[in-house]
């Protein structure tokens, strides 16, 4: 009986809104354990591990590392794309009101924390270059951290967190393309621009077999990864071309969308978690958080990003311009935009390409993670705390 219990305890915990939440916590802590252990080394050896090989066409060699932030990340933003165009066409995106609310949040997002960490940094050339850390949202870890409070927030706030964090990172991509590369390959683009356009053309013949989208989705993640821009945005592309359906039976879309909850949940993000949280702590780390660079990045996600996220929230509502979700009310709002604040894996990129010098980048990851980590607490305790009062009264 007590094994029965025990079954049907576990089952219910993996059936549950907030279990890949706590896996992905879990695998953060576990991460930061390793890297700060005995194993770190052969942990980094292992990330550094090179897959794949080179072929007369096509070169598919790379570290482990890439694999999961390119590869397996990708499939995590084809499934969040899939949600959003879903949302877009039947649900809480579908009004021009809904839908401009997340773009001009997004917007406000990143303004705010580049004038921040400017504010800090931009009379030190040394330093001046990194004012695109603050700027972005790690959509994974943010939407972790939301899953922990399960059907306890209203569920237009999952999808504007997820199409709020999917603007933000286009706009990190873009910044990354324009500011941080040096050698982007416009022919590699113009590929994935012609498969992309192909996959709208099966869309529009009527084409239902995911074959047709997803085959040429991979082709057009190998054309972006060499072109010099992050490969992750073939994911919400090929979400794009998928058809859907506003009526009762289930489309390509939704099809695809169910295969990939469980997979994405409890397999892509737990390993993204495990291979991006590997931070191992040093001497004059904590110093660091209370330099310029340190401030301009705590401060840019800590207090930037929900003021950015709020206020072009409540301006555009305030215009008439936007209108939030159903149940959503303004405390959950300042929430999301704490949660905006969760960088980690996207600033701490940005900072690698901003600094060559090791010493800064040690101390740019570390004001990542603090102002991560800050953010995640605080906006999961207001979202909280928020439910509860008003459940008790």
């Amino acid at each position: 009986m007590g094994k029965l219990i025990n079954l049907k305890s576990f089952k219910h915990f993996f059936t549950s809104s907030s279990a890949g939440g706590v896996i992905l916590l879990l695998c953060v802590v576990l991460s930061l354990i390793i890297a700060n252990s005995a194993l770190a080394e052969p942990f980094s050896n292992v990330l550094n591990y090179e897959l794949g090989g080179e072929f007369q066409l096509f070169s598919l060699k790379y570290p482990v590392l890439i694999w999961i932030n390119d590869g397996l990340m990708a499939v995590f933003f084809l499934l969040v794309g899939l949600e959003i165009k879903r949302e877009i066409i039947e649900g809480e995106l579908s009004s021009f009101k809904q839908a401009s609310l997340p773009v001009l949040a997004a917007l406000g997002g990143v303004a705010v924390p580049a004038l921040i960490y400017a504010l800090f940094n931009s009379s030190d050339p040394r330093a001046s270059s990194g004012w695109g850390i603050p700027m972005a949202t790690d959509i994974a870890f943010a939407l972790g951290i939301l899953s922990l409070l399960g059907n306890k927030v209203p569920a237009g706030l999952k999808i504007l967190l997820a199409a709020l964090a999917i603007v933000d990172d286009l706009i990190a991509i873009l910044v990354i393309a324009v500011f941080y590369s040096s050698d982007i390959h416009f022919n590699y683009l113009g590929y994935a621009a012609a498969v992309f356009l192909l996959q709208i053309l099966f869309n529009r013949i009527g084409l239902k077999n995911l074959f047709f989208y997803i085959i040429p989705g991979i082709f057009m993640w190998y054309f972006i990864h060499h072109s010099g821009i992050h490969a992750t945005i073939a994911g919400v592309l090929t979400a794009l071309t998928l058809p859907t359906n506003e009526d009762d039976s289930e489309s390509p879309l939704e099809k695809l969308e169910h295969m990939l909850t469980q997979p994405v949940n409890f397999v892509i993000m737990p390993i993204f978690a495990a291979a991006n949280t590997n931070i191992t702590f040093q001497d004059g780390m904590a110093e660091g958080l209370l330099g310029n660079l340190g401030l301009g990045i705590v401060l840019g996600l800590f207090l930037g990003k929900p003021a950015g996220i709020f206020f072009m929230s409540w301006l555009s509502v305030k215009l008439k311009i936007s209108q939030l979700p159903e149940n959503t009310n303004w405390p959950h709002v300042l929430g999301l935009g704490l949660l905006g604040g969760i960088g980690f894996t996207m600033s701490i990129f940005i900072a690698l390409l901003s600094f060559k010098n090791p010493e800064f980048q040690t101390e740019a990851k570390f004001a990542v993670l603090t102002a991560s980590v800050l953010s995640g607490i605080c906006g999961f305790m207001l979202l909280s705390s928020y439910n509860k009062r008003k459940s008790d009264s």
